[in-house]
């Protein structure tokens, strides 16, 4: 999960992409609006649900145009040719 952050941060499309499951994983990503600004994030939980599945729970600070808001989420990961891939959220908030 900090290893994806910190590609939004740097926004470095093409690591987002080979870290999320090819099963759910979009063609393109879309580029960020011009002056977000990433502030921080925060790992609440990890859990492993079993061999090759686990949970990330995250909250992710960001800044646009002066009004800050947060993404707080509980995302789903699988375990590929020894790869922790991005699946799913399970559930996700955004609040200002």
């Amino acid at each position: 999960m900090r290893s994806r952050y910190s590609a939004y941060v740097l926004g470095l499309h093409d690591y987002l992409l080979a870290t999320w499951h090819p099963s759910t994983r979009p063609a393109t990503l879309e580029p960020p609006p011009p002056g977000l600004r990433w502030l921080g994030l925060e790992v609440r939980a990890e859990r492993l649900l079993d061999a090759t599945h686990g949970t990330v729970e995250f909250v992710a600070r960001s800044k646009l145009a002066g009004r800050a808001d947060r993404l707080h989420e509980r995302s789903l990961f699988e375990q590929v040719d020894g790869r922790w891939l991005y699946l799913r959220a399970l559930d996700q908030a955004a609040a200002s």
